[in-house]
């Protein structure tokens, strides 16, 4: 018989699985970190620095405030467990899941085989980029331009360097080894993934099963699309053939969830078999929209009721909550966004703007300022001051002024500028 779960039970073993039910440290060392990335399996990588890169974030959300030098030294460094690679968009994987990724290395060599892309008529610029990485070990894009050779007058272009490094971090000749700043560093990916790893031949079939299999234990509860969105494969007939597998092999189970239906009809689900179910969770928490609870937008409308859109590239009149609004999640409820900015010159943690979720409550304007508290901390800020556009602005500034700091408001462009400075 197939269980039936409701939604805020599917909500709750999602939000497990992704390691909310668990109690912040006290203190964050690497063990921790590698401990969520266990559970998240990728970390997706993003350059927008308004408030805190992507990265960041999700180990923020889960452990609490910690010192991001951490993250670089265990990401980042030379020895690092982890490489860059494409398993979702750009994404920190770890380094021996390398050989996974061999069959969408190899999809993209069979796109770009053809007579008329760019790889296939520019072989040079390829087999040059190649031997200076062999000679001189990993390089910048900019020390290649630098140093690219030039035939009457300039023939090599800087975009036909960054293409060809791109180009064979995605066929899996290169990789990541490293970032200056946050400009990536390639080499050879045999100077990167140790040999027994890159000699470890795995096929599409087993690979894509695999990561069906993380990805379930990673949702917890999950739709095939969820599924199959968690690593980006759209080979829908493997990923169909991964299922029935791990149904048939114990690792997945069918269940139903009450409101997860397109048209109607009930969507098929299935729950991994270490998923647990709490009780409640007591956790607040500001979610990058990179997030895995919430980065597949269907997945965040039907189980989250967050119908989310990024606006970085909306006009700014034209945008709804601002410029890169963060999810608020309080319990098993994603009850607010906010739009956060780092001020360093003035110290601040601005709330650009606030906005209150249909499931949120009254109660809720305590747990999300504290949460903003924490977040002006981990980043070294100071003060806090908030904006007055968005229906949740005068709940979270009320909330904030009692738990102390200097809380104060100030006028975003959104809003007439009626708002005057208060103490804390």
């Amino acid at each position: 018989m197939t269980e039936t779960l409701s939604s805020a039970q599917a909500r709750r073993m999602a939000l497990a699985a992704q390691g909310f039910s668990r109690a912040r440290p006290a203190a964050v060392s690497a063990r921790h970190v590698h401990r969520a990335m266990e559970r998240l399996g990728v970390l997706q990588i993003d350059s927008v620095n308004v408030f805190a890169r992507s990265h960041y974030l999700p180990l923020f959300s889960r452990l609490g405030a910690y010192d991001p030098a951490l993250l670089d030294r265990v990401f980042l460094s030379r020895t690092t467990h982890y490489v860059e690679y494409l398993a979702h968009e750009a994404t920190f994987i770890p380094i021996e899941d390398w050989p996974l990724w061999r069959f969408r290395m190899e999809d993209y060599r069979r796109r770009w085989a053809k007579p008329d892309s760019w790889p296939s008529q520019n072989p040079r610029t390829l087999a040059w980029v190649q031997d200076e990485l062999r000679d001189r070990g990993p390089l910048r894009p900019v020390d290649l331009r630098e140093d690219a050779p030039r035939e009457r007058g300039t023939w090599w272009d800087w975009d036909d360097v960054k293409l060809a490094l791109e180009h064979l971090w995605r066929t899996g000749d290169v990789a990541i080894s490293g970032r200056k700043g946050f400009e990536r560093t390639y080499a050879l990916a045999e100077h990167v993934i140790p040999a027994p790893v890159l000699a470890r031949q795995v096929d599409r079939a087993d690979a894509i099963r695999e990561l069906i299999r993380r990805a379930a234990r990673s949702s917890g509860v999950a739709t095939q699309a969820d599924l199959a969105d968690y690593y980006r494969i759209r080979d829908r007939a493997t990923v169909s053939s991964a299922l029935e597998a791990l149904v048939d092999e114990g690792e997945l189970a069918p269940v139903r969830v009450r409101g997860w239906e397109r048209g109607g009809r009930p969507l098929a689900a299935w729950r991994h078999r270490d998923a647990v179910l709490p009780r409640q969770l007591d956790r607040a928490a500001l979610l990058t929209p990179f997030d895995p609870v919430v980065w597949f937008r269907d997945r965040a409308l039907r189980a989250f009721e967050l119908d989310y859109r990024i606006e970085i590239y909306v006009p700014a009149e034209k945008r709804r909550y601002g410029y890169y609004s963060l999810p608020v999640l309080v319990g098993d409820r994603i009850v607010a966004r906010v739009d956060l900015k780092a001020d360093r010159a003035t110290s601040t943690l601005q709330v650009q703007s606030a906005w209150w979720e249909p499931q949120a409550t009254a109660a809720d304007a305590e747990p999300l300022a504290r949460e903003l508290m924490l977040a002006g901390a981990w980043q070294g800020l100071e003060n806090l001051s908030v904006s007055g556009w968005g229906d949740a602005a005068d709940a979270v500034h009320h909330a904030l002024v009692p738990l102390g700091g200097a809380v104060r408001r100030h006028v975003h462009a959104r809003e007439a500028p009626v708002l005057t400075t208060e103490p804390a």
